[in-house]
């Protein structure tokens, strides 16, 4: 007897539906940091200072239905626009399975708990401020970041003494 497959194993980007869809931001926060181009070679660089609307205790959007009206710059994810944002961190679930390629441990559709992208030191929590206080963002830039932030590991299983 096989396995029914997650349906990110299973769906293409563009054909999941929008519960789908949005259930694989793993709420880590990365997406909302701001970051610098870098004009003679294209580089992205990523700062500490998040949008002044990142709840950076909860790592989510505080006006999540009207972040592109508040923030013009904000980027909606789309399936469609996916396989063009190459600066998303290499531990971003959208970015994951449109490289065909599966969620960590610690995303909270494979964990059951969205408190392990926090336990495994992938969200910003802890480790940002906000855009509201930083004047010069050269001042912030950090290079965790791109790649998703000091991995932790998965947490060994304890099991009840009999």
């Amino acid at each position: 007897m096989s396995e029914k497959q997650p349906f990110w194993k299973t769906t293409a980007l563009e054909h999941m539906t929008a519960e789908q869809w949005e259930s694989l931001c793993d709420g880590c926060g990365l997406c909302c940091l701001n970051k610098l181009e870098d004009a003679d070679t294209g580089d992205i660089h990523y700062t500490r200072a998040a949008c002044k609307y990142l709840d950076i205790g909860a790592c989510r959007c505080k006006d999540y239905e009207n972040r592109t009206e508040n923030v013009p710059d904000c980027i909606d994810l789309t399936p469609q626009r996916m396989r063009r944002l190459h600066w998303l961190p290499g531990t971003c679930a959208y970015r994951l399975v449109a490289e065909d390629r599966d969620l960590a441990w610690w995303h909270p559709l494979v964990s059951g708990d969205p408190g392990t992208v926090h336990q495994a030191g992938i969200s910003v929590r802890g480790r940002v401020v906000s855009e509201e206080g930083a004047e010069d963002l050269e001042d912030y830039l950090i290079k965790w970041a791109k790649a998703g932030g000091p991995v932790r590991r998965r947490p060994k299983k304890r099991y009840a003494e009999d």
